[in-house]
């Protein structure tokens, strides 16, 4: 789908980013109170997720993103419950040749503020996205779109420069929020106060008052008519906070209904112990894992030792030792579970590998196994090990994750690990130029398809930066892009897997939940938390 090394790994560093310094906690936004009160102010929502733009070309984050799923309607949307998407504000849509996406639009769709929504406002949408290009923006999604046409003003004709069966998931991506052309700008991006004046909103909710990263107040928007209906309740209230002990705090006291990213897993232990409030957990999209550089990892291929078969060798050995389980129970409380393939449980075309081919074979360590791995390929040990992790940019949890990793390896005695950590700002950079042997990365998808946990990470010269380039995969994510047959396209996503296992360029070690804290009456929260990876606030009520 998309193998712009550059534009991804500024992906990378927006949605993994954690929170900053000080609470903003706004007045009128408490919703607490009896029945009556809490029909007149509807349902609050706090969270610590940071909002980069508005405008959907000048942001790749979650936090845009997650206010850009309230307002904003797609072509193809995901419908709760589901990691697949339907027609949201499309009639139908289908390809009518391998490169050629047509999309027929419902009847009388208009914006929140009366403008009609024609076909000419969802061409306008994908040309600006691409003409605009924005540093922080999700246009590298758009790489393979040719060309978009409107024939009339129900039909939109997307031209691909090569097969891609994901065109439907990027469509309900953060490139696909439909704007309007009379309220956006074509070739910079909208300020905010533009487009809330402007009421220029296609989606569930408008928004009536915003203070970037304060407070949004959304009121249902009765003009959208797509997939996800009509939004149980009417008027939502969201509140950004800067610290998360002041996001638990608030769910305690009831100045929230809904507590929504994100919550340290000991706070999260705390909440669940009060009668007052649900923990409610679902299928969530990130992952957390280790990535090998194979230059410079011990054998790499620039090394004065360099064994292809003993870097190999190396990597196997560690994945047979490192415990999942243990970090996911000591380190997050059980709020990540272990992961054993690079694409996340939850998604179609997901089998787990890594569990079989290391370890004791069922997902736990297995010292002797690591053991004979190393012998078996002639290395000495103890095998020095440079571990290099992030402090800042992926939780306060990172430091006590990377020793246990440290822990686990050096008990072998197999290892002994240098573990060092790098802030952001310069970690984000070193590591493209080889500083880092072996280090710490994350990610959170694009999209719900399979795909988007293997193009940007196999790909040559993929994001990941790592010198992984093997034909054979290369081969298969090019035939599993293009395959518009769903079970052969499942089998080829299966086959990928396997050989990305075998060589493992990565270690995945860990796959998200999401968590959301929420008042005991508060109804819905459930229907959200799917494999979508989408919080969608109209699924909310008491």
């Amino acid at each position: 789908m998309t193998s712009d090394s550059k534009l991804v790994s500024r992906r990378v560093l927006a949605v993994m980013g954690g929170a900053a310094a000080t609470a903003l906690v706004l007045a009128g936004c408490a919703s607490g109170g009896d029945a009556a009160d809490d029909a007149l102010n509807g349902i609050s929502v706090g969270t610590t997720d940071v909002i980069t733009s508005l405008d959907p070309a000048g942001s790749y984050d979650n936090g845009s993103f997650a206010v850009q799923n309230q307002v904003f309607g797609f072509l193809m949307n995901s419908p709760y419950g589901s990691p697949d998407v339907e027609p949201d504000l499309a009639e139908s849509a289908e390809f009518t040749d391998p490169t050629t996406y047509t999309v027929t639009l419902k009847d009388g769709l208009t914006f929140a503020n009366g403008n009609e929504l024609t076909s000419s406002d969802v061409k306008f949408t994908f040309d600006r996205q691409l003409a605009i290009a924005d540093d922080n923006g999700p246009s590298s999604l758009l790489a393979n779109l040719a060309s978009t046409e409107a024939p009339d003003d129900k039909t939109v004709v997307f031209t691909l420069k090569g097969a891609d069966q994901t065109w439907p998931q990027i469509l309900s991506s953060p490139a696909g929020p439909i704007v309007d052309e009379d309220v956006f700008s074509a070739d910079s991006l909208t300020a905010p106060d533009d487009i809330v004046s402007g009421n220029a909103f296609s989606g569930q909710y408008s928004i009536t008052d915003y203070k970037e990263n304060e407070a949004i107040q959304y009121e249902a928007n009765d003009a959208y008519d797509g997939v996800l209906g009509a939004p149980v309740t009417s008027s939502v209230t969201a509140t950004y906070y800067t610290e998360e002990t002041d996001l638990k705090l608030a769910v305690q006291e009831g100045d929230v209904d809904v507590a929504n990213r994100s919550l340290s897993p000991t706070d999260l232990a705390d909440l669940a112990t009060d009668d007052s409030l649900t923990v409610h957990d679902g299928p969530g999209g990130e992952i957390r894992y280790m990535v090998f550089n194979l230059n410079t990892q011990p054998y790499g291929a620039t090394q004065s030792d360099a064994d292809p078969a003993k870097a190999l060798a190396v990597r196997q050995a560690i994945a047979d030792t490192v415990d999942r389980a243990a970090l996911a129970k000591e380190v997050y409380n059980d709020t990540y579970t272990p992961l054993y393939s690079v694409v996340p449980d939850g998604l179609t075309g997901a089998t787990e590998p890594l569990k079989g081919l290391y370890g004791d074979g069922d997902g736990g360590p297995d010292v002797d196994k690591a053991t004979q791995t190393l012998s078996g390929a002639g290395v000495s040990t103890p095998v020095a090990i440079d571990l290099q992790y992030s402090p800042d940019h992926y939780g306060a949890s990172s430091d006590e994750e990377y020793a246990l990793i440290k822990t686990q390896l050096e008990a072998t005695g197999l290892f002994t690990v240098n573990l060092q950590s790098t802030l952001w700002d310069t970690y984000s950079s070193e590591r493209r130029e080889d500083a880092y042997p072996v280090y710490q990365l994350g990610w959170f998808p694009d999209f719900s398809d399979a795909d988007n946990y293997l193009s940007p990470f196999f790909v040559k010269d993929n994001f990941v930066g790592n010198h992984y380039d093997d034909a054979e995969v290369q081969g298969l994510l090019t035939q599993e892009i293009a395959e518009s047959d769903e079970a052969a396209r499942t089998d080829l996503i299966g086959q990928i897997q396997d050989a990305v296992a075998a060589d493992l360029p990565t270690l995945p070690l860990l796959q998200g939940t999401q968590v959301v804290v929420s008042a005991a009456d508060v109804t819905g929260v459930d229907d959200t938390l799917d494999a979508s990876f989408k919080f969608r606030y109209g699924a909310l009520g008491r």
